[in-house]
């Protein structure tokens, strides 16, 4: 375990405070590497030491919009990991700065610095051709990342979910206060949601050489449930019992041109969002044929949405986290 931190081993993880870059920090640290966080907010990243031996972990500055910082980052590492991404655009912080030009200047920095690996994080939907802006830029991300750097792994995750996630608690913080929850589109869209932890592993293992270079993998859970079964689950989970408000296409995005000038804390999805919603989220056939899955990547057993989320939704409970103790 510690003979990565003997030898140096240094493994650089962009957006590494975030929900995915902190699973994969935490799952690097316990195999023994030393791991630079770069993030926009080092002041806000302390919750990742704790994660590793006394000075294993090390926040830094870095924002993939500005390449001076990216290439500061990635010094000396041996390895790069790039878990940036956003779901709706805020400022400047938009979905071709953050998607595009800054997968490309985290891949061009990695090779010019002469790192040997490099796991790019996508996401399952990635399209040229998807009237998606997150889709298409992130595929665009996907070229501009194997034309910088070839040899990289590209890794596209089904939605991911885990105690920080924006799925479950969502909708849970979503049946606490309406008595309707909306059902987009009918509520058919399949989705093969994953667990950050092991999400985490899988980009461990890449980082070790446990993946082929150049490739593509889809990477999903152990099942697959349509959006309204796991509203269903969402509501067993919270002991609640709410309304669907079937929502058709056409009706959604008129919702979310409507309510376009909110903040996006406000807005109950966006434009792009229902757009994604129209597309399953799963792993393709091609990717199992070819083994670019999960298992190829040597998680062989991926936890369920029933063995992980139920305690991290218990306290939205009408009766509050620990009603069953009480007599």
């Amino acid at each position: 375990m510690s003979s990565n931190l003997a030898l140096g081993g240094l493994v650089t993880v962009f957006g590494g405070s975030g929900f995915v870059g902190r699973h994969a920090v935490q799952n690097l640290a316990r195999k023994g590497w030393r791991i630079r966080a770069a993030v926009r907010r080092p002041d806000l990243a302390g919750h990742l030491q704790p994660m590793g031996r006394l000075g294993q972990i090390h926040a830094v500055q870095a924002n993939v919009r500005f390449p001076d910082s990216v290439a500061q980052a990635v010094k000396d590492a041996f390895a790069v990991v790039n878990a940036v991404g956003i779901l709706a655009p805020t400022g400047r912080q938009s979905f071709d700065a953050v998607h595009v030009k800054g997968a490309r200047a985290v891949a061009k920095a990695a090779r010019e610095a002469g790192a040997e690996r490099l796991v790019h994080i996508s996401a399952i939907g990635a399209d040229l051709n998807s009237p998606s802006a997150y889709a298409r830029t992130k595929a665009e991300a996907e070229q501009a990342v194997l034309e910088e750097f070839p040899n990289a792994v590209i890794i596209r995750p089904s939605i991911v979910f885990g105690p920080e996630d924006e799925f479950f608690n969502r909708f849970a913080s979503m049946a606490r206060i309406s008595p309707f929850l909306p059902l987009i589109g009918g509520g058919r869209t399949r989705f093969q949601p994953i667990y950050a932890g092991d999400l985490g592993a899988a980009i461990t293992n890449a980082v070790e050489g446990r993946a082929k270079s150049g490739t593509i993998y889809e990477v999903g859970g152990p099942e697959v449930f349509t959006f309204r079964q796991l509203l269903d689950k969402v509501q067993e989970w919270t002991d609640r019992r709410r309304l669907y408000f079937p929502i058709p296409f056409w009706l959604a995005s008129l919702m979310a041109v409507l309510t376009s000038p909110l903040p996006n804390t406000l807005r109950p999805f966006t434009l792009d969002q229902v757009r994604l919603l129209k597309q399953d989220n799963v792993v393709s056939k091609a990717a199992e044929e070819e083994g670019r899955t999960l298992q190829a990547l040597g998680i062989s057993q991926p936890h369920t949405i029933e063995a992980i989320v139920p305690p991290y939704l218990e306290w939205m409970k009408p009766q509050g986290q620990f009603a069953r103790y009480r007599g």
